[in-house]
């Protein structure tokens, strides 16, 4: 979730300029960069708390302390609540989930050599104040009202809306960790089947990367609870998008649906204003109900944008958003995967010989399933594992097809060998993890947060 948008404040007044604004992503493939985000959770090394705001062991001191590396504060209400440097940005969930967005890159090397940076000042500063951080899906020990609060204003606003909606939001706010890229796309047609490839294939990244098998200290049946908690969040801004698969999908599709979406907030004066549950159709024609006779600004669309939470996500790019939170080494796997498809135009078009002939139940069927069995669930004559086999095939082919070279003359396809163990083996870092707890860690989840630190 992110922080206000950087996106300029110029005002809106047409439907249309919503849609040239996504528009306006569309870059020759020169261009096209890198994105990856991660979270993690942070715990004192004592208690194994999740860690509050304040005190000499919390948010705001890691915060202060990354600053020695040159990182540079954004404060509200007093409070400082992300840094920049460089085009990156370290930002805060609501639970105190420490956020890297990374800046856009033009390979994965740079992508991995930022990621193993961030990390290593991470553990620096964090090794000073006797805190860890861990790399899972869900939370594994800790309650929901046992996770401190972030004084971030437009979390206020979604925790008073997010149970009008579903059951498991605020589980999704507290309590849940993951890893995205962000990808760009050349023209509408390209956004169109790159959209359409990985938002059919998110359920195999979902069991790929399944890390969350834990709920308050015992496994809860699921191999990525993550991805099941967003199936009762809310169902207005979550889900795989079914119109995705129509023939007029288009630019102007994607922000009719994002029309539609009910909003959270504005952000005016340093302060949000709440607006849950209202139309940004009403603001775009000066009937904003919480803010009357005012339109939006282009960054109040940005925003918006933003508190979208469908499986793949357009903002002027897409976001793929399928998989949980992991490991060091998994971090780079992720965006190494997507890329391998979507940046090859032979890899695409693999992928989508692939996934063009599932059917609408299908692609339900497997959203539903995943999060439960993942590389296990059931797929026509096969499994996902079948599928994530294909799925890894087309991404290797791809990455050894862009031929983006390291210093060692590496390429890029060794980003995805740390999980060539699990397609084979049909083993998620869920199985292991609860291999573990069953047999070694004699069912003290404690053992996990010493196993998976970073």
């Amino acid at each position: 979730m992110s922080s206000p948008s950087a996106v300029a404040d110029t005002p809106v007044e047409t439907r249309a300029e919503l849609v040239e604004h996504i528009a306006s992503g569309s870059r020759p493939a020169a261009d096209w960069r890198i994105g990856t985000e991660h979270e993690k959770f942070g715990y004192d090394l004592k208690t194994l708390r999740p860690l509050p705001y304040d005190g000499p062991a919390g948010i705001r001191a890691m915060l202060e302390g990354l600053q020695r590396y040159g990182w540079q504060p954004y404060s509200e209400g007093g409070n400082v609540i992300a840094l920049t440097e460089g085009g990156q940005s370290i930002t805060l969930e609501p639970g105190g989930q420490f956020e890297l967005s990374g800046a856009a890159v033009e390979t994965l090397h740079e992508t991995c050599t930022e990621l193993n940076k961030h990390l290593a000042q991470v553990r620096q500063v964090a090794g000073q104040l006797g805190v860890g951080f861990m790399g899972l899906g869900f939370q594994p020990k800790w309650k929901r009202e046992e996770i401190p609060v972030m004084p971030k204003g437009r979390y206020k606003i979604m925790m008073a809306y997010m149970p009008k909606k579903g059951s498991l939001g605020l589980d999704m706010m507290f309590r849940t960790c993951t890893v995205q890229v962000n990808l760009d796309y050349a023209s509408e047609a390209d956004m169109v089947k790159k959209f359409r490839v990985s938002m059919a294939l998110q359920p195999v990244a979902t069991a790929l990367f399944a890390n969350s098998p834990f709920t308050e200290g015992q496994p809860n049946g699921f191999q990525s609870f993550r991805s099941h908690i967003w199936t009762d969040t809310d169902p207005d801004r979550t889900g795989i998008l079914p119109f995705v698969f129509d023939q007029g999908m288009s630019f102007e599709r994607y922000v009719d649906h994002a029309l539609d979406v009910p909003m959270y907030f504005i952000h005016r004066d340093g302060k949000y204003i709440d607006c849950s549950g209202q139309s940004f159709r009403d603001f775009l024609a000066g009937k904003l109900p919480a803010y009357p006779g005012h339109k939006p600004t282009m960054k109040d669309w940005a925003d918006h944008l933003t508190t979208l939470f469908p499986e793949v996500r357009m903002k002027r790019y897409l976001e793929l958003r399928g998989a949980d939170g992991g490991r060091w080494g998994r971090l780079c796997a992720l965006p190494a995967l997507w890329v391998g498809i979507l940046y090859d135009q032979s890899a695409l078009d693999a992928a989508w010989d692939l996934v063009k002939d599932f059917t609408h139940e299908e692609h339900v069927a497997l959203r539903a399933d995943v999060p439960r069995h993942a590389l296990r669930t059931k797929f026509r004559d096969g499994t996902v594992q079948d599928l994530a086999a294909k799925m890894m095939e087309i991404a290797r082919a791809g990455l050894n097809a862009r031929a983006r070279l390291d210093a060692g003359g590496n390429n890029e396809s060794g980003f995805l060998d740390t999980l060539d163990e699990i397609v084979r083996s049909g083993k998620t870092h869920a199985d292991r993890m609860l291999e573990r707890f069953h047999g070694p860690w004699k069912g003290n989840i404690d053992r996990v947060f010493e196993e998976e630190a970073y």
